[in-house]
Parts: structure tokens; C-alpha cells; sequence
């Protein structure tokens, strides 16, 4: 356990030395926050309207904590090296290591967030209290089961992006399959909650990883209630479960492929 430990605190120190990049990167994402504002005030032109169950305050405050975890997770460890140790035969000598290929790569991509999560945390709770205020009636009580909620949401979303990455054993290049990925959770997730869906689609959405990644954590703390809580933290343990089985499975088979081939 300490060798995962100590690649996770190199990873992070390592991650401490680009902050300027990470800082600078936050203009764009002003921007954006901005726009996306403007347009849910046109939408929201009276602002006691409230559309499918959100208020104008309660939808800039769902958008900007989905953020979090959109941008907080989006570590290039993942895309990058996985690729890179399989497309030039590093993964064979990262098997051999005495430590688990997969327990390396996760602690990196928890190294390299965890800084990003924490700003993005920051800057969104920061801008949401500048756009809109707080959430009325908000209870801070509620505030050690939300972080939960992100925390699942946000391994979820690693043993996804790593289960993508491993598709480089059978394919040349894997991140057209993380665009993908990226602008499903963007559209389905973040720009609109679950309620803004047609009624039929919404019970598919659930079934989706943007119900337990994005929709979930961000959900608890516009409306919070320990019903909602439950049914989320199922989700996500389920998924946490299946998605981690999958990507233990897909590398096993990956592995495979490499030793048969000679790798």
C-alpha cells in the first residue's frame, strides 16, 4: 500500500508545478460559466420562474458543481500514458513491476486531480455565489454526504476513462473514444440536468454513468434530500462494482493479447 501511496504524493507534488497552466486555463472557464449564465438568464427572463423543478439559482449552481468533476477529472495521466505504454510496449515492463499496472496508473490519475478538483471546487462555488447567491435554505449539515456522492462519482468516472484508455491494445488510438465519452457526460450531464429531458428519455439517462457521475452529486446540492441520497449512493456503488470489473477484465484480456503476441 505505501507504493501506491508514494506514487500518488509524486504524482501530486509533481501536479503542484503546473498550477500557473491550471490557473490560466480558468479564463476560458469564466468565460464559458459566463455564457452559459447569459444564457439561462434570457431563459430564465422572470426570476421567480422555475423550469421542471430548478430555479435559475438552483440551475447555475447544478451546472457549475457538474464542473467539478467534468473538468476536475479530465487528467491527461490517463489518455496519454496508458496509450503511450501500450502503443511502445512499456506496459510489459510496468507488469513485471512489483505493483498492480492498474493501482499505478489510478494513484497517478488521483495525484494528478486531486489539485484540479480542489481549484475547480473553488472558482465554481466562488462563481456560482457571484452569478446567483447561495442556495436558499441550503443545510451545511448535508455537506459530508455530498462530498461522498463526488468522491464515488469521481472514481467512477477514473475506472470508465482507464477501461477507454486500455481499448488501445485492440485499437491504434484511443481518445477519439474519450471525445466521445466527454461530450456524452457534456450534454447529457452537465449542460442539462435529467428534468430538462423529454419524460421518456430520463429513465434511460438514469441508467446511464451521467446519472452517477454528473447528475447524482450535482443534484444533492441544489435539492438535497436523504431519499434522493440513497438512491444515488446505490447507483453508485453498483457502478463503482460493474465498471470496476470491467476494467480489471478488459486489461486482463488486454494482458493476454500482449503475451500471446510475443509483447
Amino acid at each position: 500500500m505505501r507504493k501506491y501511496i508514494y506514487i500518488l504524493k509524486t504524482t501530486f507534488l509533481d501536479s503542484i508545478q503546473y498550477v500557473s497552466s491550471i490557473l490560466f486555463k480558468f479564463i476560458g472557464y469564466f468565460i464559458s460559466i459566463f455564457v452559459m449564465f447569459s444564457l439561462w438568464s434570457y431563459v430564465y427572463s422572470d426570476a421567480s420562474n422555475i423550469i421542471n423543478g430548478y430555479t435559475l439559482t438552483q440551475m447555475m449552481w447544478y451546472i457549475l458543481m457538474s464542473e467539478i468533476i467534468t473538468y476536475g477529472g479530465n487528467s491527461k495521466v490517463i489518455i496519454n500514458e496508458i496509450t503511450e505504454d501500450i502503443k511502445n510496449g512499456n506496459i510489459a515492463y510496468h507488469i513485471n513491476k512489483p505493483y498492480h499496472y492498474l493501482g499505478y496508473i489510478f494513484m497517478k490519475y488521483i495525484g494528478d486531480s486531486i489539485l484540479r478538483v480542489l481549484l475547480y471546487a473553488l472558482v465554481s462555488i466562488l462563481l456560482a455565489v457571484l452569478f446567483v447567491g447561495f442556495i436558499p435554505g441550503f443545510n451545511f449539515t448535508n455537506i459530508i454526504f455530498i462530498i461522498l456522492s463526488f468522491i464515488l462519482g469521481f472514481l467512477i468516472n477514473g475506472f470508465l476513462k482507464i477501461t477507454i484508455s486500455l481499448l488501445s491494445f485492440w485499437i491504434e488510438d484511443s481518445e477519439p473514444f474519450h471525445w466521445i465519452y466527454n461530450k456524452f457526460m457534456l450534454i447529457l450531464g452537465v449542460f442539462f440536468p435529467v428534468e430538462m429531458f423529454p419524460k421518456f428519455l430520463q429513465p434511460y439517462i438514469a441508467f446511464t454513468p451521467v446519472y452517477v457521475v454528473i447528475y447524482g452529486p450535482s443534484k444533492l446540492v441544489v435539492d438535497f434530500s436523504f431519499e434522493l441520497f440513497k438512491s444515488i449512493l446505490i447507483g453508485q456503488l453498483i457502478y463503482t462494482l460493474i465498471t470496476g470489473l470491467i476494467m480489471i477484465l478488459v486489461f486482463k484480456k488486454g494482458v493476454k493479447r500482449v503475451n500471446v503476441n510475443g509483447g
